[in-house]
């Protein structure tokens, strides 16, 4: 914003000279000059003529050529007062002053950043004079422009810094000019009421600055990629206690979207990829904010250090290209992930991944897994958005052994899937997945009727599909909303003969605010096996519950129904319920006391009876990237062998 001063009225002038002048203590014996008098006829100044009293800072100043005993008492008693720790208050603002004018003062006001500090005289003045200079500037930004501040000090045992503020009157745009908008034809009352600044809206200058904004971003988002927009003239009529102001405005012509273009030396990927990112099409109409969409989902991709997006005069008429101009970032991630869950024993994780080897956005991933109970070994190739804005294509070749208390499997695998993802950066409302699986696996459990154990290979064909809704606010920490999805998996399984099954599966929960700082969040799963005996169906793909995920208190798989050694064994059905409460206690800190329930039966659908209850509470640290969940639970109608005590640690809500 540019102001320039408009009229002046005599007092203003007067007010004007003095300022200039620079001496309040003189000013007080200087009249203001009459009108038509030159400034030459003003009475001369006496050398010999007293000063005026200081202002009185609530300290004794020393006297010269007193008695040295009364000096000495004197400087006593300043060094008396610069150990004083002072207070102080501001007076007049009360009805004017808005919270963002409160904030800003107390950002930056010296008085307060060293509030509770021993001062002495000159650093108190100093502090006050400094603030009522701030002061008088954020009450012009309101519109105050007659707006003074004095200062003063009640004297006491700790001094009393008092702010007096005499804000005027408010002044008022008398008239508001968009210079060249007309040039918009159609949309230039649109435009206009983008802008919001109107005659006799206050002079804010937080609200000119805003509008400013928001009409730049309007008029690309109207079509215009090559707009200018210039800054507010601000005229200020001190007579008239009003302004105006003046914004010119060059919209040019409004474009359709022609191609994407990229350097020659483009080290990341091509214009046809970003074009498989982009949200706009070639013939669309010019939407600017389709450009920040196009440079954060770049930025996303985790290749790209340094990223230029920008509207050029396009090749066709009429059009606008987009030339993109990208840095490459390190290709290479190395991560680890150290965990332990009750029942699932201690975990390490490695992997190593190179984001882009296949171009574009091919990554290859090679994954190591080392626990107590799981040994794993895979090769993962991996392209984001295949064809299409978050599409995942995958494939991966693994080779794992899970040692669990309900069976032993030793699985050699290969999947492939496509889905439609949601992540932290683009949460989306619905995503989908289909794949296909072929595996070989060879499992150990026993014989349900004699306890003896038993080995069978199983050759498995699946093919996997799942349909989400998200209507939560967050994807790591939601607070309010609902989620819904669906799995299903039809499945043939070559074991003696070749049979097949269907395995079906529903997850919802819901979130909602109950007070501040107080979330009570629900859940229910509910699956089903249909088409095959319980014993037919691989041990490692039956359905199981218990742990972090499931019912919190017992240990990982150990619900259901047991084999004679009490191992689990799994089931065709499930159906698990958990309700919590999320509590913000302090800080980043939070409880969250919890109460879940679930069962495994060996029927196709489940029959809701027998469930087992656990409960417990949670500690969660709200860091940046999400909540660090601790949770300790305890089963209520525990099973004989079950333990007392369940630990789970995780990154993210347990649901």
């Amino acid at each position: 914003m540019v102001f320039r001063a408009g009229r002046l009225g005599a007092t203003a002038t007067a007010a004007s000279f003095l300022v200039l002048a620079g001496a309040p203590a003189f000013a007080q014996s200087i009249p203001a000059p009459a009108a038509g008098r030159p400034s030459d006829d003003l009475p001369a100044l006496d050398p010999d003529a007293p000063l005026a009293d200081l202002p009185d800072i609530g300290v004794a100043w020393p006297v010269i050529g007193a008695d040295p005993a009364a000096a000495a008492d004197a400087a006593q008693t300043t060094d008396i007062a610069a150990e004083t720790r002072y207070a102080w208050r501001i007076d007049g603002i009360d009805t004017v002053a808005t919270p963002l004018l409160n904030q800003r003062f107390a950002a930056l006001s010296s008085l307060d950043a060293n509030d509770g500090d021993p001062a002495n005289a000159a650093q108190i003045d100093r502090r006050a004079h400094e603030d009522a200079d701030l002061l008088t500037s954020l009450l012009r930004g309101e519109g105050y422009y007659d707006a003074r501040v004095t200062t003063r000090v009640e004297p006491g045992t700790r001094p009393l810094v008092v702010l007096d503020a005499a804000p005027g009157t408010l002044y008022r745009f008398k008239g508001v000019t968009l210079d060249g908008l007309a040039a918009a034809g159609p949309k230039a009352d649109a435009l206009a009421k983008a802008f919001g600044v109107k005659p006799e809206d206050p002079v804010n200058a937080d609200t000119i600055v805003a509008g400013e904004a928001k009409l730049a971003t309007e008029i690309g988002k109207e079509g215009f990629p090559f707009a200018k927009v210039g800054e507010s003239e601000i005229v200020i009529d001190r007579a008239a206690r009003t302004a105006t102001l003046d914004l010119s405005v060059r919209p040019g012509a409004t474009r359709l979207f022609g191609r994407i273009t990229t350097p020659p030396d483009n080290g990341v990927f091509d214009a046809d990829h970003i074009q498989d990112i982009a949200r706009f099409v070639p013939g669309a109409p010019y939407d600017a904010t389709a450009l920040d969409d196009l440079r954060r989902a770049l930025i996303q991709t985790s290749l790209v250090s340094s990223l230029s997006v920008k509207p050029v005069e396009g090749q066709a008429p009429g059009t606008v290209d987009i030339a993109v101009k990208m840095d490459p970032a390190p290709p290479h991630t190395v991560a680890g992930e150290v965990g332990y869950g009750t029942g699932e024993g201690a975990r390490a994780e490695i992997s190593w991944t190179h984001r882009n080897l296949f171009p574009p956005e091919g990554a290859l991933t090679l994954r190591g897994v080392l626990g107590t109970r799981e040994q794993l070994g895979a090769v993962t190739f991996r392209r984001n958005n295949f064809n299409g804005r978050d599409r995942v294509l995958t494939f991966q070749l693994s080779a794992a052994n899970l040692n669990r208390d309900a069976y032993q499997a030793r699985t050699f695998s290969l999947s492939g899937s496509l889905e439609r993802q949601t992540n932290i950066f683009f949460q989306k409302a619905w995503a989908w997945s289909v794949g296909a699986e072929l595996l070989a696996s060879d499992e150990r459990d026993v014989i349900l009727s004699t306890g003896d154990p038993r080995r069978r290979t199983f050759f498995i064909g699946a093919l996997p599909t799942s349909l989400t809704y998200d209507g939560s606010d967050d994807l790591l920490n939601p607070t309010r909303g609902f989620r819904l999805g669906g799995r299903l998996s039809p499945e043939a399984s070559l074991q003696g003969s070749v049979f097949g099954y269907t395995r079906a599966q529903i997850d919802a929960s819901t979130y909602q605010p109950v007070r501040d700082g107080v979330i009570l969040a629900g859940r229910m799963r509910i699956g089903s096996i249909l088409g095959a005996p319980r014993d037919q169906v691989a041990p490692s793909r039956r359905f199981y519950a218990g742990g972090g995920a499931s019912v919190r208190g017992y240990g990982f798989q150990s619900i259901g129904p047991r084999d004679p050694n009490n191992d689990p064994i799994g089931g065709r059905s499930l159906a698990e319920f958990s309700i919590e409460a999320r509590v913000k206690a302090f800080g980043n800190f939070g409880i969250v006391p919890f109460f879940d329930a679930g069962n495994i039966y060996t029927s196709t659908l489940p029959d809701f009876s027998g469930f087992r209850y656990g409960t417990g509470i949670g500690v969660r640290y709200y860091s940046n990237f999400g909540p660090i969940r601790l949770d300790v639970g305890t089963p209520i109608n525990p099973q004989p062998g079950d333990s007392r005590i369940a630990v789970y640690v995780s990154l993210g809500q347990a649901f």
